[in-house]
């Protein structure tokens, strides 16, 4: 009697264990779904407002289908005057994307220290111009396909692919730099635009589920990269004497 009773209370410990561990389990899978749904939401919008995010801006006609669109903004204490020269230079072994130095040695170990100064000799660029993002040998880069100096400069990618990659998968991407001069022009909002296309599923299902919320990180970096850069370039001596 006294075995049974013990068997009886093993099994239904058991059972309980079992119940406790797939519990565990759901809400542990729960979390991170959240997580990654949040993620996703914030790589997709960080900082835009939905008026901004149905707005037309320059390059919209790039990728005319795109699969992603992500809109990220952020209002900069500056004139678009001493945010515009910050964008002009971007690229990888220029001025590079004002991320956080710890984000470049972690994932891009071969870019220098973004610049913290203007680069005059960075500051023409024409439509046409190719704007590299890797070590040449991996042709990866962007192409400045629409050009207003000042305001805005739209760029198209179909190389951000590895070497290896490029005969089973395709992208097709755009970015889009925008500055509005709010506040009569003493402040400046600054819209930043992705829109693409990939190919195949794979391809597509790994950009919504790594790349767009890498795209919230990145992205939010970069914007305060410029926002610190230009804020600090309004306030300076030489900016008010024409820099």
């Amino acid at each position: 009697m006294a075995r049974g009773t013990r068997v009886v209370k093993w099994r239904r410990g058991r059972r309980d264990g079992q119940r406790s561990y797939m519990v565990g389990a759901f809400s542990l899978l729960t979390t991170c779904a959240l997580a990654e749904a949040l993620l996703i939401r914030l790589g997709q919008t960080y900082g835009s407002t939905a008026e901004e995010r149905e707005r037309r801006l320059p390059g919209d006609d790039i990728v005319t289908s795109p699969q992603v669109v992500t809109n990220h903004a952020i209002t900069i204490d500056a004139p678009a005057d001493s945010v515009w020269p910050w964008l002009a230079q971007i690229g990888w072994h220029r001025a590079g994307w004002y991320t956080a130095r710890w984000v470049d040695k972690l994932l891009f170990p071969l870019n220098w220290p973004s610049a913290s100064r203007i680069i005059p000799e960075l500051q023409h660029i024409d439509v046409g111009d190719f704007i590299p993002d890797g070590a040449p040998e991996t042709k990866c880069g962007l192409v400045v396909e629409q050009l207003e100096p000042g305001s805005a400069m739209a760029l198209h990618s179909t190389s951000h692919l590895p070497f290896s990659w490029r005969d089973r998968a395709s992208l097709d991407w755009s970015w889009a730099f925008v500055l509005i001069p709010v506040e009569d022009g003493q402040r400046t909002r600054f819209l930043f635009r992705s829109r693409w296309v990939t190919s195949p599923w794979w391809f597509t299902l790994g950009g919504w589920l790594l790349i767009v919320p890498a795209d919230f990180l990145m992205s939010r970096d970069m914007l305060r990269g410029v926002k610190q850069r230009a804020e600090t370039l309004a306030r300076s001596p030489s900016y008010g004497a024409g820099m």
